[in-house]
């Protein structure tokens, strides 16, 4: 509970600190190319092999019931609405959680964040909130490049395995997304860059005990991120139902 308590308080003060000056657009900036652009690499790989994966896995069981024809909407709404999102989001969670943990925990560990106290630099707008700005501009952005990616696999998973047209796919694709498929899927990224963020910065700014606590820490910003982000995404999902429909 304590835990809980802790990065709660913390959550709220980058909300007071966000919109008040001095903005660090240069360090938000800097963090969008080290947390967002660097991750790019492996995000390609995951988003063509999801889409391949699940449409290789999904054909044999619409071919049983007569609905083949229904791959591509199925692909489309399956990675826009929910795992396009969940999946950025825990491989982001993996790789930047982790770094902000352990950058923030060894500047903690040899007294730099006290440096900046003492250099009147604000330790907190200048390392916390720069970082879960950047994660809450780019978690959006990687989403949708992952569901084009993841897409694009289905396409090529449905290329060879029954002759699909690049033009009959991808016309078949946009036709079954609406706005409010889109609205919840891009909407909760926000929200998942800013668990990202949160948790990293918190683990990092609190570590103790020298060296082992930081390795400690980027363990537990990838345990904690990951847990928060499912069970957002749940009751994310639970209030679509509600106020959506479907």
């Amino acid at each position: 509970m304590e835990e809980v308590y802790g990065i709660t308080m913390f959550g709220m003060r980058f909300f007071r600190y966000v919109f008040r000056p001095p903005y660090e657009l240069g360090e938000i900036r800097k963090h969008m190319d080290e947390l967002g652009a660097k991750s790019i690499p492996l995000l390609t790989v995951v988003g063509l092999i999801m889409g391949l994966i699940l449409a290789l896995q999904s054909r044999p069981t619409l071919d049983r019931f007569g609905a083949g024809s229904f791959l591509p909407a199925m692909i489309a709404l399956t990675i826009v609405r929910e795992l396009g999102p969940v999946i950025t989001a825990l491989i982001v969670a993996g790789r930047v959680s982790s770094g902000i943990g352990a950058e923030l925990g060894s500047m903690k560990v040899t007294e730099q964040i006290d440096a900046l106290e003492v250099s009147a630099v604000d330790p907190f707008n200048y390392l916390v909130v720069t970082r879960i700005v950047a994660c809450i501009i780019m978690l959006p952005l990687l989403t949708a490049y992952v569901d084009f990616l993841a897409i694009f696999g289905g396409f090529l998973a449905e290329a060879l395995a029954s002759n699909s047209t690049f033009q009959l796919y991808f016309s078949e694709t946009i036709s079954s997304i609406k706005f409010l498929d889109l609205v919840p899927g891009v909407g909760k990224t926000a929200v998942f860059g800013y668990i990202i963020g949160l948790i990293g910065a918190y683990e990092g700014f609190n570590t103790t005990r020298g060296t082992e606590g930081v390795g400690r820490a980027a363990t537990t910003s990838v345990v904690l991120a990951s847990l928060n982000i499912i069970f957002v995404d749940m009751v994310i999902i639970q209030l679509t139902l509600i106020f959506f429909g479907s």
